[in-house]
């Protein structure tokens, strides 16, 4: 029974393999031959780059703990215990720059991130220690619940060995990319022959020049010879190496030798690897010019690759953090109050020109005060007496519904001005009327009655 249980256990329980536990890759093989695990994988100068770009990009992005205000904003939450944890200090061991770094360098590798967490009697949480990911397994209990349980080593600075089952609140988890939204899947296992091939060409490469820069072959001797073993010995301990290279052979006895290697330009070797570091680079989704590969990059697009590495690479890993952080170590009564952000605006920024260009842009219309400016370039604030807090416009700047307002206004108000209103206590002037001449009154009295009047 107990057989026919585990081949047709539940698709959502997670199961031992290479996330965060044991290899399910069968101990690192691979199609070239070369055992591929996520130590061994490190000594690629590709996969270490790799992991060392991402790993410090996000231990080195400012870390806080915010709260939410009132008036809808936001305010840093110095005074919270976690906030000392996360942005300085997670234990007596390590800073916050260690602590990310060896957590993140554990996501890439195997796919997840642990570290258990110490809370103190009244269950604050005062303490957070990195736990390595290929001694963790994640399984259900038989009521479902998930639990972990960790195999303390030899090589691990503790007492008591064994295993230790740790709840699920007790646990600071980081997924990687996975299949069962719990666990995730080491990027060294799911691109293991692209590592193995890497490790066999530079393997190659190596082994080429410790022949001294020379390709294998025969040599070939016309009659027999006594002691063939002697004779390999003796060319490889003179001719052998790259200290021996250069080294004019003097071949005796109709003795010939014969190369039966192919050259590393028919083989395409510096090809091959550098296509493999460009495949590994693909891998992590790293931009090819920050791992020293700056044959398609140039003046004008470096920077432009630069600003998609931080949005399209890092912000997921990013966001993989905060909201990990956000679901473990906080109540769900703090998780309505606080919340953690890392500042990615600082990789975000463009050169000096660019910068201050904005920065007028956003000081002229009045969403950015000078404080503001200064907090950003990592300057001292100026004080409010000084106007370091003001918000200023430009005066012809006016709402699009009062467009034309203020020349009404004007218009209204001159006409005031040319007809004023008659003073009430002041008398009327006394209209003088002029008397007409009598041919006009003699022309106004012919109108009258229609007929000419003859004096």
């Amino acid at each position: 029974m107990g057989i026919f249980s585990g081949l047709f256990r539940t698709r959502d329980a997670p199961k031992n393999q290479t996330a965060g536990s044991g290899y399910a890759f069968y101990m690192g093989g691979s199609a070239a031959g070369k055992m591929v695990t996520e130590r061994s994988a490190m000594q690629m100068t590709a996969v270490y780059s790799c992991v060392r770009i991402l790993a410090e990009a996000v231990a080195g992005l400012p870390l806080h703990l915010y709260r939410y205000t009132k008036d809808g904003g936001k305010e840093k939450a110095i005074d919270h215990h976690l906030y000392i944890l996360l942005h300085d200090e997670p234990n007596p061991e390590m800073s916050s720059f260690v602590f990310r770094e060896t957590l993140m360098t554990h996501l890439l590798l195997w796919g997840n991130a642990y570290a258990q967490i110490i809370r103190n009697g009244k269950g604050e949480i005062v303490a957070l220690y990195p736990l390595m990911p290929n001694k963790m397994t994640v399984d259900r209990d038989e009521n479902g619940s998930l639990y972990y349980r960790y195999n303390r080593g030899i090589d691990e600075a503790v007492r008591d060995k064994g295993t230790v089952i740790l709840m699920p609140s007790d646990v600071l988890h980081i997924p990687g990319l996975g299949f069962d939204g719990l666990v995730g899947y080491s990027p060294i296992a799911m691109a293991k022959n692209a590592i193995g091939l890497a490790i066999a060409a530079e393997e190659y490469g190596s082994k080429f020049y410790a022949n001294g820069a020379a390709p294998s072959g025969v040599l070939e001797h016309p009659g027999t010879i006594k002691d063939p073993i002697r004779l390999r010995d003796s060319w490889n301990s003179t001719f052998g190496g790259s200290a021996n290279s250069g080294k004019v052979a003097v071949l005796e006895e109709g003795m010939k030798y014969t190369p039966i290697s192919i050259s590393p330009n028919e083989a395409q070797f510096l090809e091959t690897r550098k296509f493999q570091i460009n495949e590994i680079a693909r891998i992590f989704r790293v931009p090819p010019h920050m791992v020293g590969d700056l044959e398609k990059s140039s003046f004008s697009n470096i920077e432009q690759q630069s600003l998609e590495f931080v949005k399209y690479t890092l912000d997921p890993w990013v966001i993989r953090w905060e909201q990990s952080i956000q679901r473990s170590l906080f109540t769900p009564e703090e998780k309505k109050k606080y919340f953690v952000k890392f500042n990615v605006e600082g990789l975000l920024r463009g050169d000096y020109m660019s910068r201050m260009s904005g920065y007028a842009t956003a000081r002229q219309n009045g969403w950015m005060s000078a404080n503001d400016i200064r907090e950003l370039e990592n300057l001292d604030r100026i004080s409010a007496e000084e106007g370091g807090d003001l918000y200023l416009v430009n005066g012809n700047m006016l709402p699009l519904k009062n467009a034309g307002a203020y020349a009404k206004i004007l218009i209204e108000n001159s006409n005031e001005e040319e007809v004023k209103p008659e003073d009430e206590n002041k008398e009327p002037e006394e209209v003088l009327a002029v008397e007409k001449p009598d041919s006009q009154k003699r022309r106004n009295k012919r109108g009258n009655t229609g007929a000419d009047i003859v004096p």
